[in-house]
Parts: C-alpha cells; sequence; structure tokens
C-alpha cells in the first residue's frame, strides 16, 4: 500500500455492521494513520482501484474516501505518479481532541527515526572511517549477483562462506582451531548468550559473571531466569577462587579474558588455567566473550582462552558490532565439537538465522581480505585517538583527573575527584551536555567500590576535536544543574 512505511492493520479493516459509511471509516483511519505518526508526509498510498480491489468495496466508495482527504489537505494528487501524504504537513500533525473508535496509541519513543551516536559514545567504531565505498561495490556485486537459491531461506546456522571464513580468521589471529561448522552466525554478542543459555542450562541454574562486567550479559542471563553470581575482578582479571567459594557448581561462567569490560585488564595465564581446570572439574562451560578483543595497543596480541581450552569446555563468542559497524547486527559463536549437532538442531527449532545477504557481503569483505586491513587501520587509528583525547582530558582538568590507559580496548576510564559528586552524579552532568559518559560503579554490584568515567575514544576526529570535547566535559562537570 505505501512504499516507505507500513500502514496500521487498522486500515485493512472494514467494519460492515456499523451504520457509518464505508467512505467514512476510509477517510478516518487514513487521517488518523496520518496524526499517528504511521504516515508521514510525501508517503504514497495505493491507487483507489488497488486499496477498493484489497478491501472489497467499490472504487467509488475509496475515490470518495480519498477526496475528502484530499479536500482537508491530508492527501496530494500527482496525476500518474499517484497520490501521496502532502508533504506540507508536519511530521506529526496534532492530533484530535477527544477519544475515537478508530484512534491508535502514539507511537513510541523507540520508533523514533534513527541518529548519529553521540560524541564519547562507548562501544562504536569509528564510523567515519569504514570504508563506504568499497562496502558500498562488494554489496551491490553481491546484489547484482542475486540468484532464486540466495532469495530462499538460508541455512539457520549461518551462511557457510561466512562460516568458513569466520573459522579462517580465527585459526590465523586468535590461535582458535574450528571447523566451519563449529561456527554459528547471530544477531550479535546478545543473540549468541541467548542461544547459548537456551541450548546448555535450565531455568534457575547458576552462572558466574564479572564485578563490574558487561550490562548485557546480566540483562540475558536474568531474562532466561538464571541466576547471576558476581565474582570479583581484580588486576588479573576474574577471582576464580572467591567464584569456587561462592558457587562452585556454578553451570557456566562468562568471561572477557583479553579486555575485561570494563576495566581493561587482560586476564592472566594462571588465572585462566584455574578457571579451565575449575570447568573440567565441574562439568561446566566457559563462555568467552571476546570484547573488542581484536583491538591492543601495546604487546603482542594475547591468545584466545579458547586456544588453551584442552577438554572442550570453552564456548567463544565474537561480534562484528564493534570491528565494523552496530548497524550489521552480526555476531557468531564457536561450541566445542561435542555441541554442534546440539546447536545445529537448536537454531533450527527457534532461528530462521540472519539475512543471507549481508552475511555473503561480510564473508566477501573477509576472504578479500579487506578485514585484515581494516583491523590494522583501525588499530592505529585508535591508538592515535586515544592519545589526542587523553593528551586534551589532562590539558582541560590537569591534576584533578587521572586517566588509565589499558593496553588495548575502544574506552578509556577518568578518574576525578569525586568527593564533591558521585561518578553517577558527574555522568548525568556530562549527558545533559550531549556527552554519552557512563559511570564506572554502575556496572558493579555494591561491593565494587571504584570510581570513574567510561569515555569512548573511537569517534574523536582530530586533535582540535579532542581538545573541544574534553573543554565541553570540563564545563559540564562543572555545572550544577
Amino acid at each position: 500500500m505505501i512504499k516507505r512505511k507500513e500502514p496500521s492493520d487498522a486500515l485493512l479493516e472494514i467494519d460492515r455492521t456499523t451504520a457509518v459509511p464505508l467512505h467514512r471509516q476510509i477517510y478516518e483511519r487514513f487521517r488518523t494513520a496520518i496524526e499517528q505518526g504511521v504516515l508521514g508526509p510525501g508517503d504514497r498510498v495505493a491507487s483507489a482501484r488497488n486499496l477498493a480491489s484489497e478491501l472489497g468495496v467499490a472504487r467509488g466508495t475509496v475515490e470518495t474516501a480519498y477526496n475528502l482527504l484530499a479536500g482537508e489537505g491530508y492527501f496530494s494528487a500527482r496525476g500518474q505518479a499517484g497520490t501521496v501524504v502532502s508533504p506540507s504537513l508536519p511530521l506529526r500533525p496534532p492530533a484530535r481532541r477527544g477519544p475515537g473508535p478508530t484512534e491508535v496509541k502514539a507511537v513510541e519513543p523507540m520508533l523514533a527515526e534513527p541518529v548519529p551516536p553521540p560524541p564519547l559514545q562507548l562501544g562504536i567504531p569509528a564510523l567515519d572511517a569504514f570504508p563506504r565505498k568499497l562496502w558500498a561495490r562488494l554489496a551491490s556485486r553481491r546484489v547484482r549477483a542475486t540468484t532464486a537459491a540466495d532469495m530462499f531461506y538460508g541455512n539457520p546456522s549461518g551462511h557457510p562462506p561466512l562460516r568458513a571464513a569466520i573459522a579462517a580468521y580465527l585459526q590465523v589471529s586468535r590461535g582458535i582451531s574450528c571447523h566451519p561448522s563449529q561456527v554459528f552466525v547471530t544477531g550479535g554478542y546478545r543473540a549468541s548468550l541467548a542461544l547459548i543459555s537456551r541450548t546448555l542450562l535450565s531455568s534457575g541454574d547458576c552462572v558466574w559473571v564479572e564485578d563490574p562486567g558487561f550490562p548485557p550479559t546480566l540483562e540475558v542471563l536474568r531474562s532466561a531466569g538464571h541466576r547471576a553470581v558476581p565474582v570479583p575482578v581484580d588486576d588479573e582479571g576474574m577471582a576464580v577462587a572467591l567464584g569456587m567459594r561462592k558457587a562452585a557448581k556454578a553451570r557456566m561462567a562468562v568471561v572477557t579474558p583479553s579486555h575485561q569490560a570494563p576495566l581493561g585488564v587482560s586476564m592472566s595465564l594462571a588465572r585462566r588455567l584455574q578457571l579451565l581446570a575449575w570447568a573440567s572439574q565441574a562439568k561446566a562451560w566457559i563462555v568467552e566473550d571476546d570484547y573488542d578483543g581484536e583491538y591492543r595497543y601495546a604487546g603482542p596480541p594475547l591468545p584466545a582462552l579458547k586456544s588453551l581450552d584442552g577438554q572442550d569446555r570453552v564456548l567463544y563468542a565474537g561480534s562484528f558490532s564493534k570491528v565494523l559497524y552496530p548497524g550489521l547486527a552480526l555476531g557468531y559463536v564457536v561450541v566445542p565439537e561435542s555441541l554442534r549437532e546440539g546447536f545445529g538442531g537448536a537454531v533450527q527449532a527457534w532461528s530462521n538465522g540472519c539475512p543471507q545477504i549481508t552475511q555473503a557481503v561480510v564473508a566477501d569483505f573477509m576472504r578479500e581480505g579487506h578485514f585484515s586491513r581494516h583491523l590494522k587501520k583501525m588499530r592505529l587509528l585508535y591508538a592515535r585517538r586515544r592519545e589526542m583525547l587523553a593528551a586534551a582530558l589532562a590539558k582541560a582538568f590537569g591534576e584533578a583527573v587521572r586517566i588509565d590507559l589499558q593496553s588495548g580496548g575502544m574506552h578509556l576510564i577518568a578518574r576525578f575527584d569525586t568527593r564533591r559528586a558521585s561518578d553517577e552524579e558527574l555522568a548525568r552532568r556530562a549527558q545533559l551536555a550531549g556527552l554519552n559518559c557512563q559511570p564506572l560503579s554502575a556496572r558493579g554490584t555494591a561491593r565494587f567500590k571504584d570510581k570513574g568515567l567510561l569515555i569512548g575514544f573511537t569517534n574523536v576526529g582530530s586533535a582540535a576535536h579532542a581538545q573541544q570535547l574534553a573543554t565541553r566535559l570540563r564545563d559540564a562537570l562543572d555545572r550544577k544543574h
């Protein structure tokens, strides 16, 4: 019916038992859809002939409704180009007062058009540095080569060439030896963890999580009915011995060993071996969330925990959100060989898989060498941008700030004197100024006492931009609202 937006279901419902004339019902439905933002200025509507056929009414009935809408300025006739919602209308015309039988709920805020991420946003790659022209060329090539088979349902476990490309990449870059059939493509980290929990856990099972940790992990586990057991993190990563004292019979542990989220520390070899030994003895599973593990600026890249897994207890979860762009909504999980068939059955039952065309473009991007070159470029770029923002913060705040620069990651931790205000209050002031800093203390339980602001640096464009943002942050933190 409409090219850019779908109409309200009410547009397709005609009540033939009421005394309200059919043309008036059609008129009311379109007017309500426009007033509620379901239809916007410039949206094209169906021709009178097509809508009459769809609704099972006479063409003249629809034409009468369209004439009423045009007469009141809601519709604009374009001749052979058809009829559109009047472009001169505001995006959201004022709704009529008083309830009516055809009114629908107001448009939810979540249905608003997407906007660029705010400055200093965490976990967002450098969107200005993404190779859009190359990506467009690869995508166009894929679209032109689309066959009937490509338009059918794909493998819910993932596009085979992408699974093979991921397996090859992990072998070289992360030291993970796996067959493509062990790789399952998902809709991102949340989808990966949800798939893992549904397949391996029962309601009420205990799961170790890091304290402080990555908020989506808790959200997914709790929504699935599992009991999250916070395990403290120190300079060597998750304190495994404390986890064993708190819940030795936990069924799973979720960790970020390469670059802990949010503290940025790397799990020591001793802790890694201790965690693997516990999982083997307890017959538990370990989910390795390789949170921005691709970005390391000092020292050699760390091997993945999965590469040390001699007992096949580790499931490795990765994502393209932080290495390409989050709008892809693509992630993957590598499962032990013993779990391959179980996960294959699970995705067959619960998922239609991710869009095949998107997976095919990512596969081409990886197989043709663009992925590794892009990562190398981003590591160098992020190292520079991190230095620029750290220097700008030091200049703006002087001795009033202490900045932690870990060996990797996509954010830094700035610690301020919180005697006057908590880090949550400082984060609130920054956010009111349009700077999306996050409080460190909110990432942990009540026993976690560390404080600071988590600040993303990946989209700082230049030294001048960094200084502008640092000055803006200083003014925001000094201002009491």
